[in-house]
């Protein structure tokens, strides 16, 4: 298998806030939180013109959107 088959840490909460304020708009919050395709996507439309950043926002700040594999993101 792949290096994607290595279970990956943790991400913690407070990182993806940061990254999804300062730089929403590039997709880093998806590409931390292990979304390759939606971080990639994001970054090719600068956030979906600011309204997809601004929804991942909403959603890390109220801890509703887990990580690749599911789990919650650490506080």
């Amino acid at each position: 298998m792949g290096e994607d088959a290595e279970p990956m840490e943790p991400c913690h909460w407070i990182l993806a806030l940061i990254l999804a304020v300062l730089t929403g708009f590039l997709g880093l919050d998806r590409f931390y939180l292990g979304y390759r395709l939606l971080g990639t996507l994001k970054l090719l439309t600068f956030g979906g013109c600011g309204l997809w950043a601004l929804y991942d926002i909403v959603l890390i700040a109220t801890n509703q959107l887990p990580d690749v594999l599911g789990r919650p993101l650490v506080k």
